[in-house]
């Protein structure tokens, strides 16, 4: 198949997917599932308020953009970021991995923990004699899990494309588990210091079949007159992420870079900046002033919402974030990020960290293309 054909069934797959995800939206699915895979990895990319589509450079790519994995430039590159949620009651960890496969390819792995540990089990906590033993109460855990493999390939010195295929698994405890696939796909363009970026999740729509242990729980329901959990299957929609990216160059010791990430889900009206009757927009952005290439300053806007106080009264709220940079070495950078600011949640701040470690670096004239700035 030759260059330019590939890239046309490319971009048409990419349009069918969101046309059949607009198929899907009259009703028949919720506007929300999976929705732990919509919170972002990386340190670097939740300061800058998860504008990353067009400005992802690192294996984090593999979970923002996939077709910008080729712009790593060492043979071996690591991340690993740890964050906990809701004071520290959920845990979210992330593990990604990517190397070279040949000169105009890249792989990468990517796996996702987002989980409440220790949960108490009381449903024994009364023993038959109607005596409370705390020694009966047990503990469960109520995780989601997602691996993400990724393949991104150069296909000039403009254009690059990725997909990921996805495995995800949801458990509560004994009581319900769901397996589920899906596929993204990206695409970037590149022209000087500006880029283009595209990602569609779930272009295929993706699919969780839950099991229930029915027999766990048949007593409960029954004395609280719920309905016994039966087997289901949850659908998640396709979502697209346009997005632009600049890099400002401010002296010769500072670069600017500015990013805009346009998010639209497909599955009615939300509560976002622009809100429609078929398709909702969300903006978020981003930007990044770097010093010698070396420390980094960051800051973001995302999660636009209208809210209505007591009083009828509708402003519009945003949730701001922030964070730093270091590249200590060629081979060790740390990032940190303090995300859910301002008033649109009463949850606490976030603290996230995050490493990356790149090994090896590449040749200069390694890559076939090798546009990326």
């Amino acid at each position: 198949m030759s260059q330019n054909r590939f890239l046309s069934v490319f971009f048409l797959c990419l349009f069918q997917g969101i046309f059949i995800g607009k198929g899907f939206s009259q009703d028949l699915t919720p506007k929300y599932s999976n929705e732990f895979l919509s919170i972002g990895v990386g340190a670097k990319a939740l300061a800058m308020g998860s504008a990353q589509v067009g400005a992802v450079r690192d294996v984090t790519a593999a979970y923002w953009n996939p077709a910008a994995l080729t712009a790593i430039q060492h043979e071996y590159e690591f991340s690993l970021m740890h964050a906990e949620y809701f004071a520290g009651i959920a845990q979210y960890d992330y593990l990604g991995f990517s190397t070279t496969l040949g000169n105009q390819n890249q792989i990468a792995a990517s796996l996702i923990r987002f989980g409440v540990d220790d949960i108490p089990d009381t449903r024994f906590l009364y023993d038959a004699n109607g005596a409370i033993n705390y020694n009966n109460v047990q503990f469960f855990n109520a995780a989601d899990y997602a691996l993400l493999l990724s393949f991104a390939r150069d296909f000039s010195e403009k254009i690059k494309v990725g997909a990921n295929a996805k495995i995800i698994h949801r458990n509560v405890g004994k009581f319900a588990q769901a397996w589920g696939f899906g596929l993204d796909v990206g695409g970037i363009y590149l022209h000087k210091r500006m880029t283009l970026g595209l990602m569609v999740r779930d272009i295929t729509t993706t699919y969780n079949a839950w099991t229930h242990d029915a027999d766990l729980v048949r007593d409960i329901y029954s004395q609280t007159n719920n309905e016994v959990p039966l087997n289901t299957v949850e659908i998640t929609l396709p979502k697209a992420i346009a997005s632009i990216a600049y890099n400002w160059k401010i002296g010769g010791q500072f670069d600017l870079l500015t990013v805009l990430d346009l998010e639209t889900t497909f599955d009615g009206a939300r509560n976002t900046l622009v809100s429609t009757s078929t398709f909702s927009i969300d903006p978020k952005f981003g930007l990044e002033l770097g010093f010698r290439k070396i420390a980094f300053v960051r800051g973001g806007v995302s999660n636009f919402q209208y809210i209505k106080d007591f009083q009828g009264a509708e402003t519009l709220n945003f949730t701001p974030s922030a964070g730093l940079g270091v590249i200590l070495s060629e081979r060790f950078q740390i990032d940190y990020a303090l995300s859910d600011l301002g008033d649109v949640s009463e949850s606490p701040y976030s603290h996230i960290f995050s490493v990356k470690v790149s090994l090896e670096k590449l040749a200069s004239d390694f890559r076939k293309f090798n546009s990326w700035d």
